[in-house]
């Protein structure tokens, strides 16, 4: 089981998006936390460098991506 912290901010910020992009961020995040950061089940998700990673969670106008980096 892999552990998830984020900045307080994006609690604020999910707020404020359309629920679909919240329910796919709390899937994403859902999934990380069982199965890791690496994601390639996720439509265009990249590995960024050694530690980081990105997918997205809408496509279309406007796209929303999530980023997310490993520590330790």
């Amino acid at each position: 089981m892999w552990t998830v912290q984020w900045k307080r901010r994006l609690e604020k910020q999910l707020k404020d998006l359309p629920e679909p992009v919240q329910l796919a961020f709390r899937a994403l995040i859902s999934e990380v936390q069982r199965l890791g950061p690496v994601r390639g089940n996720w439509k265009n998700y990249n590995k960024l460098s050694a530690t980081q990673h990105h997918c997205h969670l809408k496509f279309g106008h406007p796209t929303y991506v999530c980023c997310w980096e490993v520590i330790d």
